[in-house]
């Protein structure tokens, strides 16, 4: 069922349960999720971490690399999620934040499963927010200041001119090749490069720290391999390249496709 997300009304949603945020069936077929630098680390740790380009806007994202192929979430198998960590864009839903005229606003997917006559109550007899949708408010809320941040950073890095566009060589153990392109990490080189001044600045900004985070996520592409042993798909090998110097593959798949 397609998502359509329409303002949450209190009138309209006074006797709406939400159910536990630990169902995310809904994410099987999302290979990247958008990522905010409040959660770089906790990703590095568990799923690489990259840079895409909208293809009609040319802004740049971070998002986080849920799986190698379009529509397929190497994270969600066996109706489980393979990782101690979600990215928060997929635990926010079935709620999200939105311009709802001249301010941000909560938005619900009227069509989510989640939504329903059991779970935790979205209002009080009296019409007020519940302690849970409190919760899910101040959580939408910290989501959209850490966009904020996330922006400015992106911003940042793209002016220090330190992304490198690089693809990721894949050969799985049927034979088949793979390039996945049109994605973008931190040149460690020019990083390393900058003046004490900018790298005091950006520490302070708390940008240095990301920098890093997404250079160490680039480890968990092995993770993704791993996770693509329990598929009818398995990868045997992959190998990140620089996008200039790449041999030409069979098949070849832009990440933001």
């Amino acid at each position: 069922m397609a998502i359509n997300y329409i303002p949450l009304d209190k009138a309209k949603h006074s006797a709406l349960k939400v159910a536990p945020r630990t169902e995310f069936s809904f994410a099987a077929k999302t290979h990247l999720a958008a990522a905010t630098i409040r959660e770089y680390a906790q990703l590095a740790g568990t799923m690489p971490v990259v840079f895409i380009k909208d293809p009609n806007t040319n802004n740049v994202h971070s998002v986080a690399m849920l799986g190698l192929e379009q529509g397929k979430n190497l994270f969600w198998h066996d109706d489980q999620w393979q990782a101690a960590h979600v990215p928060l864009n997929i635990q926010r839903y079935p709620f999200d934040i939105r311009p709802d005229g001249d301010k941000l606003g909560v938005f619900i997917d009227e069509n989510s499963s989640l939504f329903g006559d059991e779970g935790d109550a979205l209002f009080t007899e009296d019409g007020e927010p519940s302690e849970a949708l409190k919760a899910r408010q101040q959580f939408l809320a910290d989501l959209a200041n850490s966009e904020v941040l996330n922006q400015r950073f992106v911003k940042e890095i793209q002016a220090l001119d330190l992304l490198d566009e690089i693809q990721v060589r894949i050969r799985y153990t049927n034979g088949q090749n793979r390039n996945v392109t049109g994605i973008f990490t931190i040149n460690e080189k020019k990083l390393l490069e900058l003046s004490d001044e900018k790298v005091l600045e950006m520490h302070k900004a708390g940008f240095l720290g990301a920098c890093y985070s997404v250079m160490l996520s680039l480890g968990q592409l092995n993770r993704l391999v791993e996770l693509s042993n329990k598929t009818d798909n398995p990868i045997q090998s992959l190998q990140i390249v620089p996008a200039e110097k790449s041999e030409e593959a069979k098949t070849e798949d832009t990440a933001n496709a």
